[in-house]
């Protein structure tokens, strides 16, 4: 994959490397979970070798549910695997502040991740109201659920 370089606003205008590839979940699973060895051991190499991989947050939901669903992690455990993910050189997400208020809001409350990610985004965008028929949103005082 070719990487060209183009000028970063956030940056003050620096040059910064362009993000070349999306991370998929099932590299990213492999690597946190070490299963099964040899896929993980490939997703590991590649990980470290440091091209900037973009990871959206559609991939984290996916990964959230992978690992409570199929690994049967607890929420505790499913937010620190996620937080060293966001911890990778090579990981650069969209939106990091409200992915990770959503893992905390996930983990704290119990509620599912995505309508955790709805009372994250709520939140930082002053959008108070989500209309959701999951009561579930309710434990969260921040936000208002209406039907």
């Amino acid at each position: 994959m070719g990487r060209d370089r183009r000028r970063d606003p956030a940056r003050t205008g620096r040059e910064v490397p362009s993000l070349t590839a999306f991370l998929d979940t099932n590299v990213l699973i492999r690597h946190l979970t070490d299963d099964p060895p040899e896929a993980a051991e490939r997703a590991t190499r590649l990980l470290e070798a440091g091209e900037p991989l973009i990871l959206t947050d559609v991939i984290v939901a996916e990964c959230v549910h992978v690992l409570e669903s199929y690994y049967e992690l607890d929420p505790d455990e499913v937010t620190r695997l996620i937080r060293s993910a966001f911890d990778l050189p090579c990981v650069r997400t969209l939106d990091p502040r409200s992915l990770l208020r959503a893992l905390e809001i996930h983990a704290v409350t119990g509620i599912d991740f995505p309508e955790a990610y709805l009372v994250s985004l709520a939140e930082h965008t002053g959008v108070e109201q989500i209309v959701s028929f999951d009561r579930a949103i309710d434990r969260v005082p921040s936000v208002n659920r209406r039907e």
